[in-house]
């Protein structure tokens, strides 16, 4: 196989759309084109199904990708290694996340990171689903489920502790809140169950399954800014409420609601020294600042 025609088949089938990939590749939608016909006619396969809505994998392009990604990974770290660049603690790491961590813990002490590393550059992704690290979106992500795939390097970050928030303004004109059976008379703030890309966001499923929150979103910023607002009751992580002051946790010792945050990369990637050390301050700082991720800091 020819190495281009692999690097022209990977973007094709990251962006499903031979315009896209052509833009990425710096080359015209033709020769992209070409390039992929012929990488099918070398393996007398077809790699992708062509329509109207774009360019998908079939059984052999997905069999394909596998081998495509690890050889990109190799073909990488190979180029870091012969220009020196694997042992500089400099350059750009890409770092995904969720969108509540990325936003209200991460950013806000990326300082105290680059402290170590002034040189460093960090692209923060912070996204309402998981980052693909096989797709090369990210040199390495924080993720609220371990990775399924075995093929990255994984490790437990840390625990965090979910509580019920809301504003004294709404619980001044709200039923009487003293138990969780009260909860049933409040307005809540919850996730769209059925767009949720994990389960372990389902909590307000399983503390009350037979109500549906009438104000909903994907988005766990969205909900903060509503219980913020004063709309209603919500269950957030420590590390987003606890600091803004026009919330306060209530039923504090009637929920215990804890979760935990994993940080994987690609083998290939954590060998280099740029991330390794972005890797090694997450875990520093995640240690140090552990009684606000655990909602104990006023305790």
């Amino acid at each position: 196989m020819d190495w281009e025609d692999v690097r022209v088949f990977l973007e094709v089938a990251r962006t499903e759309r031979l315009s896209e990939a052509a833009k990425r590749l710096e080359i015209n939608a033709s020769t992209v084109s070409r390039r992929l016909h012929r990488l099918e006619e070398s393996l007398s396969v077809r790699l992708f199904e062509r329509s109207v809505e774009g360019h998908q994998l079939t059984q052999q392009g997905q069999l394909l990708l596998a081998s495509a990604r690890q050889m990109e990974q190799q073909a990488l770290t190979a180029s870091e290694i012969l220009q020196g660049l694997d042992a500089q603690i400099s350059g750009r790491v890409r770092l995904g996340c969720t969108e509540g961590f990325g936003s209200f813990f991460i950013a806000p002490h990326l300082g105290q990171l680059l402290a170590a590393a002034p040189q460093l550059s960090v692209e923060l992704l912070p996204m309402p689903r998981f980052v693909k690290l096989t797709r090369q979106e990210a040199d390495l992500a924080v993720t609220i489920e371990r990775p399924r795939q075995t093929s990255l390097v994984v490790t437990k970050l840390c625990d965090y502790r979910l509580q019920l928030y809301a504003t004294p303004a709404y619980l001044a004109q709200a039923p009487r809140l003293a138990s969780l059976e009260d909860l049933q008379q409040q307005r809540l703030i919850g996730y769209i169950d059925e767009l949720m890309f994990t389960d372990q966001l389902n909590y307000m499923q399983h503390l009350l399954p037979e109500i549906e929150p009438p104000l909903r979103s994907t988005s766990v910023v969205t909900q903060f800014a509503m219980a913020r607002a004063g709309l209603g009751v919500a269950i957030l992580p420590c590390f987003l409420a606890d600091p803004e002051p026009s919330l306060q946790p209530l039923l504090t010792d009637q929920l215990d609601l804890t979760r935990s945050f994993w940080l994987a990369a690609q083998p290939e990637r954590k060998r280099l020294a740029r991330v390794e050390v972005l890797w090694q301050g997450l875990r520093d700082l995640v240690q140090q600042q552990s009684a606000l991720l655990m909602g104990l800091q006023d305790q």
